[in-house]
């Protein structure tokens, strides 16, 4: 794959329903959460500032999510019936962008304008600024509340639309994600996923010195959620963890606890992975950092 690749569906100008499970090799994945790293590093180098770490430890979720679960409208972000995803951990969106205009949300040309002042695109969602954002995002620990609302809404109209969250392990050391955890179970939201992003920090350090949340999948189940431990990296576990995912109307909420590695496809910054939590690259440095990316691509 190019690092310039864009996804097929692009060429229909973004008019087609992107339906769930659609068809989407492993290694294409894969390769798909390197493309959101390498351009993760151009945006922010672009910006002049940005998380690099927790965006990496995250891409292979935003790959499977975009390019094979979520059943999507890109022509038409407010299409009533499409699958919402809110982005608990709004400090990543650097690489949610990407993929938001490769898959025709709005231009790519949008791109260049990133963390610009007046751009539409910044290192948090904005949802009245950006198509494709179901929830703003920037203050931890809201939008599991939110798609608890989102859930619950839908079986009031009787849509079948899941409802997905990206969460960090450090967000769930917010008091309000358990009163959520919590809702979510009493009106046994089957519709309702959370994905943890756990990989084992967060802005200040390791989660468990902050504030420990382990064991996380047992509390979660102690709340009356199915569970799954998986290792976020791993493509095949994450694209059959998410295929098996009950239907919507079941009324137990699913929790992925995706295991990762905060840095994770650059050597440097998984070897010191907090030093790159928000930062910017020298120019000779991040030179190298895409050209390590880069090889996974070709």
């Amino acid at each position: 794959m190019s690092v310039d690749a864009t996804y097929s569906a692009s060429a229909s100008g973004g008019t087609a329903t992107l339906d769930r499970g659609r068809p989407a090799a492993p290694g294409e994945l894969a390769r798909r959460a390197d493309w959101i790293r390498y351009h993760t590093v151009r945006l922010i180098d672009q910006a002049g500032l940005g998380h690099y770490s927790s965006t990496f430890s995250c891409a292979e979720i935003l790959a499977v999510l975009y390019y094979h679960t979520l059943r999507l409208r890109p022509a038409e972000p407010d299409w009533p019936d499409r699958d919402r995803f809110l982005l608990g951990k709004g400090h990543v969106a650097t690489g949610l962008w990407p993929v938001l205009a490769d898959l025709g949300y709005f231009p790519q040309a949008w791109l260049g304008r990133f963390g610009q002042v007046g751009s539409p695109l910044n290192d948090h969602p904005n949802m009245r600024l950006a198509p494709g954002i179901d929830f703003s995002s920037g203050s931890l620990g809201h939008n599991l509340s939110v798609a608890t609302g989102i859930a619950l809404a839908g079986r009031m109209q009787r849509r079948d639309y899941r409802t997905f969250v990206l969460t960090g392990d450090g967000e769930l050391q917010e008091g309000q994600v358990w009163e959520a955890v919590m809702a979510a179970s009493h009106y046994r939201l089957g519709s309702l996923v959370a994905v943890v992003d756990a990989n084992g920090f967060s802005g200040a350090g390791p989660t468990s010195e902050a504030m420990n949340i382990e064991p996380l999948g047992a509390r979660f189940e102690a709340f009356g959620w199915q569970v799954h431990e998986v290792d976020g990296h791993d493509v095949p576990t994450l694209v059959s963890t998410l295929d098996a995912l009950p239907d919507p109307s079941d009324s137990k909420p699913v929790c992925v606890i995706a295991r990762t590695r905060k840095g994770k496809g650059v050597a440097m910054m998984e070897q010191a992975p907090q030093a790159w939590h928000l930062g910017l690259l020298e120019p000779e440095v991040r030179e190298k950092v895409l050209e390590e990316i880069s090889e996974r691509l070709r």
